[in-house]
């Protein structure tokens, strides 16, 4: 059943249509109803990379460690944690109280079952267990750490909020291989992910969970501080036209529109009922990723090529609009703004561009008229409006460009493959990740090179992985700044991705939202009037 079945032309009223009993009981309650960036697709926030999963995540799941507004670790579902035999033993104790979804007590042993999993797919949790002599539970509310050297951004990696998020889930659940999604959502988080109320492609639907307990102190701030639930229900209803989205803003059927689109925020904008607001100041960086394992771009003078011929600001506008306060260029591979950004290498994106010598290039590197299978979301209209720029520039550098254009869930699943492009494969996408994941290589999943254990792409410099690992042992920021130079010199030779710069995601929500937190879309710490 697809979103036209359930939604009416004047918006979402049509929805009352398939309203269970449960759902009618809940019409007087504290309802909150979202449009997220997209469709809920996949589930399990260890086996998908989507940020619309990451948010579900949240709502579900809770994880060991929050990350506060200035992205300092704090205590979540631990009370603390004790350090000892030199940075190598790391204690941390699970606060009292916490049971999962389904009625049973959060166990150190869950917790253990749930960081493999975790590490198993993340590259911040891989290095960390790469540093780990022992994980294990010695009892059923201490996580003992043993370290084959001091690691102290620990307790960073187990609070991360970006992707793949550390979500603690019940050892039953964690036992499944992260390649396999789990078959069940059974978190411990604020809310109860309610399965049968979800439609695929249309709605997903979650319950206050009256057994969460908060963190007794403190105050919301990023992921950490304590979770206050002040809605019944939250129901997630995909809308993938922006215009129908905005209607059903304005007219009151819904509370919140995620990724409110930039042709649209003037009109958001003089509806005195509305705000418009940018909740994440590190915003998003946006990348053009390549199938490094397929011809053509397995040819490192082939992605060089191609980087030569982008123009970061024509990405910009065509993602973000015309207002330069909602975009940055040129962007190097480390977030703007941020402490390891730097002007390294950078010319190759901030000279003219001259796509007749890009064209040279691509025959220098012989290019032989492989097909390009550049796999396109429809239903996110940032990211299709860049990557209709990108296959424009494709096309006149004398790509052999094939256009395929599908919904972001298809694409989620598709770039999963390793397969050749005629064959179920693909060759390029575009697509965007948090600013705060791209500030550090900790959580950069853009930049790791490690081959077929890496992100989709699978690029594999040895060189890369290796100035990674110096960035980790790296006494001090200064040292850090020298390494990340490096870094982005080595990134621009060997093309591991294209980074096509920074903007900054507007939402739009009614008045009667009161203390949203400043980050992604959370749903702790707000309240509904009216």
């Amino acid at each position: 059943m697809r979103r036209r079945q359930i939604l009416g032309a004047a918006g979402l009223a049509a929805g009352a249509a398939l309203a269970s009993p449960r759902q009618g009981a809940a019409q007087g309650a504290r309802v909150l109803k979202f449009i997220p960036q997209a469709d809920l697709s996949t589930l399990d926030p260890h086996w998908n990379t989507a940020y619309v999963t990451r948010n579900h995540g949240f709502m579900v799941f809770d994880t060991l460690y929050g990350t506060d507004a200035d992205y300092q670790p704090q205590p979540q579902m631990v009370e603390g944690h004790s350090v000892e035999e030199d940075g190598r033993r790391w204690t941390l104790t699970l606060r009292e109280g916490l049971r999962w979804h389904d009625g049973e007590p959060v166990l150190a042993r869950d917790c253990v079952a749930s960081i493999r999993r975790w590490a198993s797919r993340d590259g911040f949790g891989a290095t960390l267990m790469a540093a780990t002599d022992e994980l294990s539970a010695p009892d059923d509310r201490h996580i003992l750490f043993r370290l084959k050297k001091p690691f102290p951004m620990l307790p960073n990696a187990l609070g991360k909020f970006g992707v793949f998020m550390p979500a603690m889930m019940p050892e039953r659940l964690a036992r499944t291989p992260g390649t396999t999604q789990v078959a069940e959502i059974v978190g411990s988080g604020p809310y109860r992910f309610l399965a049968g109320e979800r439609v695929p492609g249309a709605r997903a639907v979650y319950a206050r969970n009256e057994r969460y307990v908060p963190r007794p102190n403190g105050t919301p701030s990023g992921t950490a501080g304590p979770k206050i639930v002040n809605l019944d229900r939250v129901e997630w209803l995909t809308t993938p036209d922006p215009a129908t989205a905005a209607a059903a803003l304005q007219a009151g059927e819904v509370d919140w529109w995620d990724f409110a689109t930039p042709d649209l925020l003037p009109l958001l904008r003089r509806n005195r009922n509305l705000t418009v607001a940018v909740l994440d100041r590190a915003g998003y960086g946006a990348s053009f990723r390549m199938n490094h394992l397929q011809p053509p771009f397995n040819n490192p003078l082939v992605r060089r090529a191609v980087l030569g011929a982008i123009d970061q600001k024509d990405l910009m506008i065509a993602c973000a609009g015309d207002d330069p306060a909602m975009w940055r260029v040129p962007a190097g591979v480390f977030t703007p703004g941020t402490p390891l950004a730097n002007d390294i290498a950078l010319d190759i994106l901030s000279r003219p561009r001259d796509l007749e010598r890009s064209k040279r290039e691509l025959a220098a590197a012989g290019y032989k008229g492989e097909k390009v299978v550049f796999i396109v979301p429809t239903d996110l209209p940032h990211l299709n409006a860049m990557s209709e720029v990108m296959a424009d520039t494709m096309r006149k550098i004398g790509l052999n460009l094939d256009y395929q254009a599908t919904d972001w869930g298809s694409v989620l699943t598709r770039r999963a493959s390793k397969a050749a492009p005629d064959a179920g494969g693909w060759s390029a996408f575009v697509t965007f990740s948090a600013g705060s994941d791209n500030a550090t290589p900790a959580a950069n999943t853009q930049l790791r090179a490690n081959g077929g254990a890496g992100w989709f792409g699978w690029p594999d410099d040895p060189e890369l992985e290796t100035l990674r690992d110096e960035w980790f042992d790296a006494p001090d920021l200064q040292v850090q700044k020298t390494v990340a130079g490096r870094m982005q010199r080595r990134a621009f030779e060997t093309v591991p991705f294209i980074p096509l710069g920074q903007y900054f995601q507007a939402t739009a929500y009614r008045n009667t939202l009161r203390d949203v937190v400043p980050n992604f879309a959370t749903f702790w710490g707000l309240s509904k009037t009216g």
